[in-house]
């Protein structure tokens, strides 16, 4: 996964969100109230190495680099450690059952759709229909919503723009079988660390009958519509409708509820802003802005930034913020805050990212964003020659893949200072040839 920037799966089924950290929340009701002491033993029982998060490395390093090799023999391997896990017959058997899915493995080595700038994949995703649907339901479940925000603290039109984004309000939740592909995935040896972790939560769901042996997802293992992986399922599942069970799949008060809790358990600051359009001035100390960056909203109000309609941007409440610009400083512009982070721990494309913020405010009333007039950018095979130039000065841009990924905006950075240029991360032709 080049520079973090490669989304797990192809869009547009739907854009898929998964570097995750963080602790659970642990008020939430069980997935199966006659389980409720049974299941978190289990959860107990199978520890940090198969309930780690994603986005962290596993717990169990050894496990998580267990990869190739025949493949019925890995499937022991598995088998013995869903068994010591808790894991019974039920679960056991769909393992046995499960094989590899070339599919799986096509759609995993084909994600071109990030080498898209931030204008054209945010027109792309922003569109009339998530707009219209997504605004309808958040009238319609408006009493699910205000609790999910009481009990999580996550506003609605945070959790919708996932949920739109994710399978079009679970319209499209996948057609792959889930424990084909994590298995697929995680006996590849390109990054099974991110889904080793995955098959014994998945067995454990199975083997619970919270979920079918059958049970269909996106290619790289997630469930529901909000697109789930297992241990967010296991763990942070909140019965929603009060029918005794998790069901992400078909009851839409479970999937707010879990996904509230799924977004407060990486780290969501309650009545906190997460994105703010502004407008820049033609003069700013460029090398200041970047995500990671995070100034005073106050500093960033003294060298001229302000709101979008030119009024000043005050003090912003004692908060800080990053400042974000996609396509560099005569693009579109934006200020982020400490709840935007949360995003890149849902998704680590930061076109994504950025795109679901963009549609979370959208949903919160406010307007489509400016997009200025940028500078054209590369196309996908000036990217690679960019990244390969790069390479050669020294940088690491985690793979010449054409797409304009952390790593490679950090050596775009750091050449533009050397070349005196404006230290925005957006590369031009001109930068190009100067290389």
């Amino acid at each position: 996964m080049a520079e973090g920037e490669h989304d797990l799966r192809d869009v547009p089924a739907r854009l898929r969100g998964r570097a995750e950290s963080g602790a659970a929340r642990t008020i939430r009701r069980p997935m199966n109230l006659r389980e409720a002491l049974a299941g978190y033993v289990l959860v107990t029982a199978i520890g940090a190495a198969m309930l780690a998060d994603v986005a962290g490395a596993a717990a169990d390093p050894a496990s998580a680099r267990t990869c190739g090799g025949e493949f019925s023999a890995w499937k022991a391997v598995v088998a013995a450690e869903a068994t010591a896990a808790g894991v019974g017959g039920t679960g056991l058997d769909a393992l046995a059952g499960a094989a590899v899915d070339p599919k799986v493995l096509e759609r995993d080595r084909a994600q071109g759709v990030f080498s898209q700038s931030f204008i054209e994949f945010s027109r792309r995703m922003i569109n009339d229909y998530r707009l219209k649907n997504g605004a309808a339901n958040l009238r319609k479940h408006a009493e699910v919503f205000a609790r999910a925000e009481r009990e999580f603290g996550v506003p609605g039109p945070v959790i919708t723009a996932f949920w739109a984004l994710e399978t079009d309000f679970g319209a499209v939740q996948g057609d792959f079988l889930t424990l084909n592909a994590l298995v697929t995935l995680a006996h590849d040896c390109r990054r099974p660390e991110l889904f080793r972790p995955q098959i014994v939560p998945l067995l454990t769901l199975i083997d619970r009958g919270v979920l079918p042996a059958d049970v269909r997802g996106a290619w790289a293992g997630e469930i529901g519509q909000t697109q789930m992986l297992p241990t967010d399922y296991l763990l942070r599942g909140v019965d929603g409708d009060g029918d005794g069970r998790v069901d992400l799949r078909g009851s839409v008060a479970d999937v707010i509820m879990t996904t509230a809790n799924k977004i407060l358990s990486r780290g969501w600051k309650a009545g906190q802003p997460w994105i703010r359009e502004v407008r820049v001035p033609d003069d700013l100390p460029w090398e200041q802005t970047g995500r990671t960056n995070k100034l005073p909203v106050s500093q960033w109000s003294a060298w001229g930034v302000t709101e979008r309609s030119g009024a000043p941007l005050g003090d912003g409440g004692g908060l800080s913020a990053g400042l974000v610009l996609p396509m560099g400083r005569k693009g579109p512009a934006f200020l982020t805050f400490d709840n935007y982070d949360i995003y890149l721990q849902w998704n680590q494309s930061a076109i994504y990212t950025l795109t679901a913020a963009h549609l979370a405010a959208r949903f919160d009333g406010q307007p489509a964003y400016d997009p200025r007039d940028p500078e054209p950018g590369l196309s996908r095979d000036e990217m690679k020659q960019l990244q390969a130039k790069l390479v050669a000065l020294g940088h690491d841009v985690g793979g010449i893949d054409g797409i304009l990924g952390t790593k490679t905006r950090e050596a775009v950075r750091t050449e533009q200072r050397r070349l005196g240029l404006a230290i925005d991360g957006w590369p031009t032709r001109a930068m190009l040839a100067m290389l």
